[in-house]
């Protein structure tokens, strides 16, 4: 199987540089630039350095969004990272989750910009018209997931399109909301009309069309959705028709398929974006690459399953969360006995380590406990399925829920049904918004998708509230409200440009 190695030996040096992720870190110095882009390799690496920033990604989707949701109720008897997120404390902004998002995200931004400048400076030397479109594409479509990612974390951004030198990123403030999605959507309707629907060989894994066609619908209707009285991702603009035929497209294209059974969705032995049909866009990681497993390999298969599990079956790595970050009761008793998603995604036989029993259940989707890599909890080698294939199918059902023209209930509910009968389900019929939600709690849980999905809701708080309710035996979580719809900006970002920022509302 051939992947694309996103960190080659110039972008590794670039990423491990990138020790300091404040918003006026500038990744390429201009006297590099200036000799680096003279060959098509050159390009052709920097592409991935842009790339190389999606190395975090599953990472801060399990501690910023699934963490923040009812799929989780991590109280720890030490205060760990995880707990803040958690137990919506307004004291967030020194958090290490909140600052690794914003300044890793402005990482593959930078280096984005860095590379539309010298494609449009120094273009000639890629030597093909055709890879040169192509580059950009991709460019603008990484910087798009980029921006995209931070503005349903943060709302409101500096909008930084070109490179810019430490001192002018001083003095560029946030940008609205309506802002940042006008250049999200024109980098995303560029991508799309210039990416290809395939790649063939070791351009196997890079964005495509459909990529690009997936994200900007998700794009629409996380700008579609209520706004919470907030300056968050939702707008209330209510285009769910300008998203269901970019939906339609992937589906109508044949080039994806709805796999038959859901563990095969997620197996090691189905990595390739050639051979996994579910996989639109990969987030891609190779293991076992001596001396470089923390910049080629993956963690995320381990972030919420705990250290003492797997020294509870002799694994000494110290793989593993440093405590058990629970599933919540809610969402483990919300699976119907007979739904086969449950015994796959989440561990409940429990387990005993140093004389200490643990039964309380946590998620294991991505973990197999014979691929456990030999030399560094860092270094799993499963691809992450950044935009799968079941996702598209959902997201067409809910816009036609939500009023979009082009679909009927009963695409609706073939759509679910279809879901419901892999997992081992009997059908329904007249499929609601809220049980289309409820569905896809199940069906992407450990993904991160909840707190994206509660928020296009429009129900995040009473939904996140009423679970409170019931799942805080130890009354450690603070009632959730508006303003924590979004996260605050982090404490570097403000204490590098006093007065430039100001935090968000509750924080």
């Amino acid at each position: 199987m051939k992947k694309i190695l996103f960190l080659s030996t110039i972008t590794a040096a670039f990423l491990m540089a990138a020790c300091n992720k404040d918003l006026n870190q500038v990744p390429i110095s201009s006297s590099t630039t200036a000799t680096f882009y003279k060959s098509p390799s050159d390009f052709l690496q920097a592409t991935n350095a842009i790339y190389a920033d999606l190395h975090n990604y599953p990472v801060r989707l399990a501690n910023m969004s699934e963490i923040r949701s009812d799929n989780i109720y991590g109280v720890s008897v030490t205060v760990r990272d995880w707990d803040p997120v958690n137990d919506f404390s307004p004291s967030l902004a020194a958090n290490a989750y909140v600052t690794e998002a914003w300044g890793t995200d402005f990482n593959g931004i930078f280096r984005a910009n860095t590379l539309l400048d010298q494609v449009a400076k120094n273009g000639s030397y890629i030597g093909s018209a055709s890879l040169a479109t192509r580059l950009q594409a991709e460019a603008k479509f990484l910087r798009a997931f980029y921006y995209f990612d931070l503005l349903r974390y943060f709302g409101k951004l500096p909008i930084i399109d070109h490179p810019v030198t430490a001192p002018e990123a001083n003095s560029i403030g946030r940008s609205s909301v309506a802002d940042v999605y006008k250049l999200i959507i024109a980098d995303l309707q560029s991508a799309i009309a210039n990416l290809p629907t395939t790649y063939t060989g070791v351009d196997v894994g890079r964005a495509t069309k459909y990529a690009a066609e997936a994200l900007l619908a998700q794009v629409y209707m996380a700008k579609s959705a209520p706004n919470y009285g907030i300056e968050g991702p939702g707008t209330g603009s209510n285009e769910w028709n300008l998203a269901l035929p970019l939906l339609q497209d992937i589906i109508s294209s044949g080039k994806f398929a709805f796999e038959s059974t859901y563990s095969n969705i997620f197996s090691y032995a189905n990595q390739s974006p050639a051979v996994n049909k579910e996989a639109i866009f990969d987030v891609m990681y190779t293991s076992g690459i001596s001396g470089t497993s923390d910049l080629y390999g993956a963690s995320y298969p381990w972030t919420l399953a705990p250290s003492a599990y797997f020294l509870s079956i002799k694994d000494t790595k110290s793989d593993g969360s440093l405590e058990i970050i629970p599933v919540s009761n809610d969402l483990a008793n919300s699976y119907d006995a007979a739904d086969t998603r449950k015994a796959f995604s989440i561990y409940t036989a429990g387990y005993t380590n140093a004389g200490s029993t643990e039964n309380r259940p946590f998620f294991k989707k991505w973990l197999d406990i014979t691929k456990i890599p030999t030399a560094s909890r860092f270094d799993w080698g499963i691809n992450f399925i950044a935009i799968r294939y079941t996702d598209v199918l959902m997201l067409k059902a809910e816009c036609i829920l939500n009023g979009a023209t082009g679909g009927s209930q009963a695409d609706v509910d073939a759509i679910v049904n279809q879901v419901r009968t892999r997992a081992g389900l009997p059908s329904l019929a007249g499929v609601t918004l809220a049980q289309l939600f409820d569905e896809r709690r199940r069906e992407f849980a450990d993904e991160g998708s909840r707190w994206f999905d509660l928020q296009r809701s429009g129900n995040l708080l009473t939904i996140m509230n009423s679970w409170i309710a019931k799942e805080d035996a130890q009354k450690a979580i603070k009632p959730v409200i508006a303003n924590y719809v979004i996260y605050p900006v982090p404490q570097t970002q403000l204490d590098a440009a006093p007065g430039l920022y100001s935090q968000n509302p509750g924080y």
